[in-house]
């Protein structure tokens, strides 16, 4: 048996900022993987999806180069390489998680298949560690509804559609969420014909209505066919390897889909199987590793980070556990979970960015809000690069605290940094308005929108109070 302050188990964002962290604090630290470093962001999540929207988005700029007075160009097929240049590019960021990279930081990097045998015990194939501190950090998976005939017709997931090399020539996307919009519009912008069926009455559903809806308009305009309110029923396939989706609509009308490809995106599940985590008696709530709001499990010694945790399934979240835990598992004082200001992205075009609550979650909560909205279609930069659709949108307190704020538009995911440190800092939406910006950027939209709390004060009693002081001193 062998002994180490702290063992991670699993090897995706919060198992590796956890080890590299132990590490560096001088603890002896081990890691346990089964297949290899990098996690699901690494190999079939974050970064090769990113690579393909970034070859389907040029393509799509090809196409529309005459809106901007240039000649448009019809991109070729080109599946394969752009499939090429994903894997390529993939590798080259696995460099980061190289097993190597991380002995020598420290850590012990075993490979193998992780079994919690005891308090404080991780079975890997034979080879027992043992530790006070454990964090399981498994992640999770895709998880596929029980539609008749699914399984014999075959599908893809994210964790399967890497791995293609040739596009299908039609494909439905179960699922509108961010993981069927992203694949559905780089399948429909690299050639193929899409549909997405989604069960509820709005895409993104998280999302605000209106974001959701700039994205659903930005989709039929490429081509892309948008079922809502509408639930798959079952599933055939033919001798020829058509498969057809039987649906059925909210008012009851049944229809049938005939597609070469079926992508599943309706959900993720936790990662615990296997692990052994029953005979330590750990909770599990809906499937996850359940948690305090320190990451702490149901069994001594044992800590839960990232997807596992069941708490928002994102890479920077995973990191932010990692951090926590290490924190909690080492010092005696606990820090606890807040997820007020966590960023959320969907990487469509264009792309939705959100920080903290809806208009509607804050209308739930808080008696008095106050929204303030600015469409890119005013703005300048927006204006004239050709990607004025979208807008930002700030819900506050009365008194300009920040509640929530969701931007749609291009590069909404890095011109949302702002306010989520507002969020964060508690600092109110009018000290946004008071900050110089350069002109002429997309951030402007932040300006503008905090240009808009001033001006509604300026219409009511204080802005009367203010144009009479205005008038005695001139």
């Amino acid at each position: 048996m062998e002994r180490f302050d702290l063992i991670a188990v699993g090897g995706g964002t919060a198992g590796l900022v956890a080890a590299a962290g132990g590490a560096a604090l001088g603890l002896r630290t081990a890691l346990v993987e089964r297949d290899a470093l990098g996690g699901d962001c690494l190999w079939t999540g974050c970064v090769p999806s990113k690579a393909l929207i970034a070859s389907a988005k040029l393509a799509h700029q090809m196409r529309r180069a005459d809106e901007l007075g240039l000649v448009g160009a019809s991109p070729g097929h080109a599946f394969k390489s752009v499939m090429d240049r994903m894997r390529a590019v993939r590798d080259r960021v696995a460099e980061h998680d190289d097993p190597e990279r991380f002995r020598r930081m420290g850590v012990e990097v075993v490979f193998g298949r992780a079994e919690l045998t005891a308090h404080g015990r991780v079975s890997v194939d034979g080879r027992i560690l043992a530790s006070d501190r454990i964090v399981v950090a498994t992640g999770a998976a895709p998880t596929v509804p029980p539609i008749p005939g699914l399984e014999e017709a075959g599908y893809l997931t994210h964790l399967t559609a890497f791995d293609q090399t040739v596009l299908p020539r039609r494909i439905v996307m179960l699922g509108g969420g961010p993981i069927g919009l992203e694949f559905a519009q780089v399948y429909s912008r690299l050639g193929a014909e899409v549909t997405v069926v989604e069960m509820l009455p709005q895409l993104l559903p998280r999302e605000e209505p209106e974001a959701a809806d700039v994205v659903a308009r930005a989709l039929r305009a490429e081509g892309v066919v948008v079922h809502l309110g509408v639930t798959a029923e079952s599933v055939e396939s033919s001798p020829a390897g058509e498969k057809r989706v039987r649906v059925r609509t909210a008012s009851g009308e049944a229809r049938e889909i005939s597609a070469d490809e079926i992508f599943v995106a309706t959900g993720r599940r936790a990662n615990t199987e296997g692990l052994g985590l029953e005979h330590l008696g750990v909770e599990l709530e809906r499937g996850a590793v359940r948690v305090d709001a320190t990451l702490r499990s149901s069994a001594p010694g044992l800590w839960a980070a990232g997807d596992v945790a069941g708490g928002p399934q994102f890479t920077h979240v995973a990191e932010y556990h990692a951090k926590l835990v290490l924190r909690n598992a080492i010092f005696p004082f606990s820090s606890k979970t807040d997820y007020s200001a966590v960023p959320a992205v969907t990487y469509t075009d264009p792309e939705v960015a959100r920080v903290g609550l809806t208009e509607r979650e804050a209308r739930e909560r808080v008696a008095s809000v106050g929204v303030y909205r600015y469409d890119f279609a005013d703005l300048d930069r927006a204006i004239v690069d050709g990607h004025d659709e979208g807008f930002v949108k700030v819900v506050t307190r009365k008194n300009g605290k920040i509640l929530g704020a969701t931007i749609v538009g291009s590069g909404a995911g890095d011109l949302l940094t702002p306010l989520v440190l507002a969020a964060k800092q508690g600092i109110k939406l009018p000290k946004l308005a008071q900050l110089v910006y350069s002109y002429p950027t997309m951030s402007e939209g932040i300006k503008r929108t905090a240009d808009s709390y001033y001006r509604e004060k300026l219409a009511g009693r204080t802005g009367a109070l203010l144009r009479r002081v205005v008038r005695w001193l001139t």
